[in-house]
């Protein structure tokens, strides 16, 4: 979501108990659900889940592309179009009612009804981002528009096999994964949905339509003679509520906790990504509490060991220990202590055409240098390529994967199965990240120094070292400080070192100043980011 919309979201929902005087009353009366979990050593509390470990194939992939697509999607008009659309003025709603008509008339259940992803191929979407490096792949299993991109029993009537392309999504997707050797995960923002889709109950102050209100009133016996007849439209708007009640009650959550059981039984992830700030319906249900101790127990029993990830946002110390801490569209500024990741997207989540007329992608190079200076603290870059209403991505999209590709193939050896060095790197935006405390929600990508030639991530694998120089430097000669011969951080001479993609040593000098490699005369061609192999 945008930075914009979710500091609004934390001032009147779900993260808003969290964070507020409220939240202390609410642990105090935790709805505690009748859904059964797995049997196994995780209790659904974070004294137990803080011994959870985070498991190798996690810290070794390093990287993942997500497919954020949805009927969100259909309209190609950016983030958030099943709320902005009901909000009168907005450039989602004037776009709305140009294209569509009226949201009193044609609301975003009918935009659910056009979405068809005519030409959707999963199997040759993740041949592509295996090509470009990518060892686990992510897919939305709902947003905060409450539609299940499954075969979903506990929302039987809106979900992607009974509405919209009539297929199973995350089947399909699945599938792809599996067939590529890829980690599969889901990401599930339904959580959301209680207050979220409010404005679908309003009705315009102004205009011809005042007054008259939008479909998210609308019921079960509205809809004689239309092409939803026999559906309930509050299952997917979750408006049998007074307006501004931030606390679900516990049939929601019970909905909520078996929906998500049902998901994660049926098409076994090894990856569950929550956005929300801790756990979903956290603190005032422990839904999430038990949906990640179900989601351990199942791993250990199904596969001898904990295999499974779990994502959150904004934790604290214990809670980073029981989960896989995510930070959306920023970076940490130290080596965490433990394995993290940043979620991040080349555009805006859901497709937006707007962005791709004006070329505003995220460029191959920004992407390779943000996971550099992830994987150097420890963490994990899942990137979301956006996905068209039909199921394809774009041109621009596509030579952006293929350019990251090209240069994984020639530097993943320095990325992949890695862990952090002594220090993360040095220069010039490392200075500035010391002076600059992270936020605690995350969102400060792109507000630092770009990255250049001066500037230097290490990742270590063994007994090597690698370095990254994040451009070709003009002299043809890279000085790395923090391996000078009198540095604490080498247990001793440094023997060689390699250029990842020359065929030959370099000569270099290690000196109490720093380790001065002097590079070929042939700049690769990927040159915003090169390694050495140091041994």
């Amino acid at each position: 979501m945008k930075r914009r919309q979710l500091l609004k979201h934390l001032g009147a929902v779900i993260p808003a108990v969290a964070l507020s005087p409220y939240a202390r009353a609410a642990d105090a009366r935790t709805q505690t659900g009748t859904g059964t979990i797995a049997a196994g050593p995780f209790a659904p509390t974070w004294d137990s889940l803080s011994a959870y470990e985070t498991p190798d194939w996690f810290r070794n992939a390093k990287f993942g592309i997500w497919a954020h697509w949805g009927p969100q999607c259909e309209p190609e008009h950016g983030d958030w179009y099943a709320r902005g659309m009901y909000e009168e003025g907005s450039a989602h709603y004037r776009y709305h009612v140009a294209k569509y008509g009226h949201p009193s008339k044609f609301g975003f259940k009918d935009v659910i009804h056009q979405w068809k992803a005519g030409r959707w191929d999963p199997e040759a979407l993740l041949a592509l981002y295996k090509k470009a490096g990518a060892r686990y792949f992510m897919a939305l299993a709902n947003h905060h528009d409450n539609l299940d991109l499954y075969n979903s029993s506990y929302q039987p009537e809106w979900n992607s096999t009974k509405v919209g392309p009539g297929k199973d999504v995350i089947g399909g997707w699945r599938r792809a994964a599996r067939a590529n050797g890829m980690r599969f995960g889901v990401s599930v923002h339904a959580a959301r949905t209680w207050t979220w889709f409010e404005d679908a109950q309003r009705a315009d102050k102004n205009g011809p339509y005042a007054g008259i209100p939008y479909d998210g009133n609308l019921t079960r016996a509205d809809g004689k003679g239309t092409w939803w007849e026999g559906m309930d439209p509050q299952a997917l708007y979750a408006q049998n509520h007074a307006p501004g009640a931030a606390i679900p009650d516990q049939a929601y959550c019970d909905k909520f906790f078996n929906r998500t059981r049902e998901l994660i039984d049926n098409y076994d992830p090894d990856m569950v990504y929550y956005d929300d700030a801790v756990l979903p319906l956290f603190p005032f249900s422990d839904v999430g509490l038990r949906l990640t101790a179900h989601m351990y127990n199942r791993s250990i029993a199904s596969k001898g060991r904990n295999e499974a990830v779990v994502n959150g946002k904004i934790l604290n110390a214990q809670q980073r220990r029981s989960m896989v801490w995510d930070i959306e569209r920023g970076q940490s500024h130290r080596i965490e202590p433990l394995p993290w990741q940043t979620c991040t997207c080349i555009g805006s989540w859901h497709y937006d055409r707007p962005l791709y007329e004006r070329k505003g992608y995220k460029s191959a190079r920004t992407v390779v240098h943000t996971l550099i200076d992830v994987v150097s603290k420890n963490g994990n870059l899942l990137l979301s390529v956006p996905v068209r209403g039909n199921g394809t991505i774009d041109e621009q999209e596509r030579a952006i994967v293929e350019e990251i590709g090209r240069w994984m193939a020639v530097n993943g050896e320095a990325i992949y199965d890695t862990r952090p060095w002594a220090v993360y790197g040095e220069g010039p935006v490392a200075l500035e990240a010391a002076a600059t405390p992270m936020p605690g929600k995350g969102f400060n990508e792109g507000q630092g120094k770009p990255f250049s030639a001066a500037d230097v991530r290490f990742t270590a694998k063994d007994k090597t070292v690698f370095a990254f120089f994040m451009g070709w430097p003009a002299t043809g000669k890279v000085t790395i400080e923090a391996m000078g011969s009198a540095s604490p951080h080498l247990p001793g001479r440094i023997r060689q070192v390699e250029l990842l993609g020359a065929k030959r040593a370099l000569a270099f000098e290690q000196t109490v100043q720093g380790l001065q490699v002097t590079l070929p005369a042939d700049m690769p061609a990927l040159a915003y980011a090169s390694a050495l192999k140091i041994s």
